[in-house]
């Protein structure tokens, strides 16, 4: 936000030095990012007109002109300006005067006598315009100083607002809070309604409901449309930032940057009437004031006319850009003012969905106060009567009134302030700032109970009234104190692992712990065949962001491919956060949520250890991520099961299915080729994604005692079918075997000469044990004998001769 430092002292008197302005404003809260002095030293510099020139003899890009500097004095000035000409006003410092570093004296240019210096905006220190003289108004006084003629000195201050501070985003608003902070007041603001003089008015009708509740507007007939903009309101907007254009429409500017009110100014008659303020229809195109056509949808909302039917043409982008078929020109005659309250979710995201980004799309992202609408209009009135005349008709205002919100009171108790500050400020003092900042207030027995005025709707509960005190009254004031009171201490659960101790068990496997957006590119979803169920972002951050994630592997792979595209040829990556899928119905709002669901995963390339001289180097396989993951299920105790994957993005025969007690939690195998050639990975990556919630559950530790019969040992050696997977075979070992069996190792695989192609050869050990008596060898013969049976039933497998 940038103002003018005069404009605001003409708001709030203070005898606060620009230094001391500049402070305050950043101690309560309305941080000063610049300050840009204006017009400090311009004694000597009058405002003057040529009233002759002639071409100078010497130099063909130099002029001799005759200067009237006031009071009958003509002063001979050579001048290089390409504007420069007769009749023209501008600012002419005078013999003695300085202008930047620069001292003005009598001097001969090539042979020609100059007595002084026509001045630009940049050689002045008004504007960076250097591309010729400064043009003053025609009916500038000649002869008087500059510096008075423009409201100098001044300068132009910029704020850093944060976004719960709308109202500060106008020099009124901002003068509350100085006003607060400095012990005085605002001035009063004249807003008497102006009669009509004439009974014209467009009729206007709300079909958007809560989205605009409120829409103002007012016919001003003869309005001279090429009326001069005045040089103190022009002043005041170059130096909040806004180049002047044309009288009607800086006087909507200049409402905006006074109240927070934005405004625009229509062609009345290129309006048919009835007015609809309505939602766009999906495909409908809209011809804003910067010539552009944009196409809109049911998101957006406009200000349409009756031309070609009801509520048919769009004339106006609302709450962001006015339409260009009816904007007002040199000649516009009648002229339909409009101020409308349009709230903050129907406009957020709107402009940058078209690549727009104008000040009154801003401030309505922000919140604007809802009561404006017809004091702007008002004001805005008496200004273009003032200036370019006209007769104005009654305004006619469209109000849902029960769409409206009503500031409601908030009591702010003695105590309860006391306690937050850590200090207590006087009740004298507390009841100043609050009624400084323009909130109604009533002394009760606890305290106060206050109502903000409309433009604050940020004071909602009585926290936000205990900051207000404190940064009115001080920071610097509120004494520094240790904090006291009593810490509830959260015992850890001995049935659930802490989600950290599951990433410093990955960190201390060498792997890097990634932090990804939630947001992902749709197209990145579907190369991974993972878009079912995705939420794509009514407002994304941009176009590659535009879905909510719904794996954490796509954005995970993604950093992995980002790493080894800059020499990286070892990566060894982990995520752990939320991913979100559009299928879940949430029956305490009755509408559909997105499913949230915590996930953990881990991608993988290159070797599978580091440089090291007593081994050979030897790629990461699914094994390693297997043995990774196993321990992570070792902290909670967990027996994870791999069962053979039909998952679309896996190798196939290379990726597995992940089950904790029968229930599938995951995926772990290797990327299939066709997926890495999609994402440009010219090296092999393995990977696996689980929910996280089954990995931290962990069941409470028992004791057991240890049996103290002994255990018995038996090997078998069995060919079964190359496509077994080992995990079924173990499965159905198991079952057979029954509580005797306490353990089962695999601890030979074999392919090769004496075992038939198409076939391997898997030797297991079956470790058994009782826990009552010693087995004897006809209970072991009859465990293996169930084995067996079980192995050549359910897998065709026989005994290795």
């Amino acid at each position: 936000m940038k103002f003018s430092e005069n404009w605001l002292r003409q708001h709030v008197k203070t005898d606060a030095t620009r230094d001391e302005l500049a402070a305050t404003l950043t101690a309560i809260g309305l941080e000063v990012e610049g300050i840009a002095p204006l017009g400090e030293s311009l004694d000597g510099v009058v405002v003057a007109r040529i009233v002759g020139a002639e071409k100078h003899p010497e130099a063909d890009r130099l002029q001799v002109c005759q200067v009237d500097a006031g009071g009958g004095k003509i002063l001979q000035i050579v001048c290089g300006a390409p504007n420069a000409r007769p009749g023209l006003v501008a600012p002419l410092a005078l013999v003695g005067a300085k202008v930047g570093e620069i001292a003005i004296k009598a001097a001969k240019l090539r042979g020609v006598e100059s007595n002084g210096m026509l001045c630009s905006a940049k050689e002045l220190g008004l504007d960076a315009d250097a591309s010729g003289l400064l043009e003053l108004p025609d009916d500038a006084p000649v002869g008087a100083p500059l510096a008075d003629y423009l409201c100098l000195p001044d300068a132009s201050f910029e704020l850093k607002l944060t976004p719960n501070r709308a109202d500060c985003f106008s020099v009124r608003g901002i003068a509350f809070d100085v006003a607060a902070a400095c012990g005085s007041e605002v001035a009063a603001l004249d807003a008497t309604p102006m009669p009509a003089l004439h009974g014209k008015e467009l009729a206007v009708e709300l079909d958007a409901g809560a989205k605009v509740p409120r829409f103002a507007g007012r016919v001003i007939e003869g309005a001279n449309a090429g009326a001069a903009t005045p040089v103190w309101m022009a002043e005041r907007l170059r130096r909040s930032g806004i180049r002047p254009i044309s009288f009607l429409v800086d006087v909507t500017q200049y409402v905006m940057l006074e109240l927070g009110q934005p405004m625009h100014a229509f062609d009345c008659d290129a309006l048919t009437q009835p007015i609809v303020v309505r939602p766009a229809r999906a495909g409908e195109q809209a011809k804003l004031l910067d010539g552009r056509t944009v196409a809109l949808d049911e998101d957006f909302l406009v200000v349409s006319d009756s031309l070609g039917g009801r509520a048919a043409r769009a004339v106006a982008l609302g709450g962001i850009m006015g339409g260009y078929d009816t904007r007002v020109t040199d000649a516009t005659r009648n002229v339909f003012l409009e101020a409308a309250h349009w709230i903050p979710s129907a406009i957020i995201g709107r402009g940058r969905k078209l690549g727009l980004h104008t000040d009154a799309g801003h401030r309505f992202e922000r919140g604007v106060d809802p009561e404006l609408p017809r004091q702007a209009i008002e004001i805005a009135t008496r200004l273009i009567v003032e200036v370019a005349g006209g007769s104005p008709g009654p305004v006619t205002e469209a109000v849902l009134p029960e769409h409206l919100s009503r500031p409601a009171p908030v009591v702010l108790r003695r105590e309860r302030l006391a306690r937050v500050l850590g200090t207590t400020v006087a009740d004298a003092e507390v009841g100043r700032i609050l009624r400084a900042l323009g909130l109604q207030v009533e002394d009760v027995e606890q305290g106060w109970r206050a109502t903000p005025p409309s433009r604050r709707f940020d004071l909602a509960i009585e926290e936000d009234l205990i900051e207000e005190i404190a940064r009115i009254h001080g920071y610097d004031a509120i004494p520094t104190t240790l904090p006291g009171g009593a810490t509830r201490l959260a015992a850890p659960s001995e049935t659930r692992v802490d989600d950290a101790t599951v990433r410093r068990q990955l960190a201390a496997r060498d792997y890097l712990e990634a932090v990804n957006y939630a947001f992902v590119d749709a197209g990145l979803l579907g190369k991974w065949h993972a878009q079912d169920g995705s939420i794509a972002l009514a407002n994304p951050l941009s176009a590659e962001l535009g879905v909510m994630r719904t794996h954490l592997l796509p954005g995970l792979v993604a950093s992995l491919a980002r790493n080894t595209a800059r020499q990286q040829t070892r990566v060894r990556l982990f995520e752990t956060g939320k991913t979100f899928a559009a299928d879940a119905h949430d029956d305490r709002h009755g509408n559909d949520a997105p499913r949230e669901t915590l996930r953990i995963a881990a991608a993988a390339c290159g070797d599978a250890h580091g440089e090291r001289w007593d081994s050979k180097r030897r790629a990461i396989d699914f094994h390693d991520l297997k043995g990774d993951l196993d321990s992570i299920a070792a902290l909670s105790g967990a027996t994870l099961e791999y069962r053979p994957s039909a998952q679309v993005w896996g190798h196939p025969g290379r990726s597995a299915d992940v089950y904790r007690d029968g229930a599938k939690i995951g995926w772990i195998g290797q990327l299939h080729p066709r997926l890495q050639r999609a994402l440009d990975l010219d090296t092999d990556v393995v990977a696996w994604e689980l929910d996280l919630e089954p990995l931290l559950q962990r069941r409470v530790p028992r004791a057991q005692a240890l049996s103290k019969y002994p255990s018995v040992r038996r090997d078998l050696a069995f060919v079964v079918a190359d496509a077994a997977p080992w995990a079924a075979l173990a499965e159905t070992v198991r079952t057979a075997a029954g509580p005797a069996l306490k353990d089962l190792r695999l601890f030979d695989r074999y392919v090769g000469e004496g075992v038939e192609t198409g076939f391997k050869s898997l030797a297991m050990g079956l470790i058994l044990q009782d826990e009552s008596r010693t087995l004897t060898d006809r209970d072991v013969d009859a465990v293996v004998a169930a084995v067996l049976a079980a192995l050549q039933r359910d897998h065709a497998a026989r005994i290795r001769s």
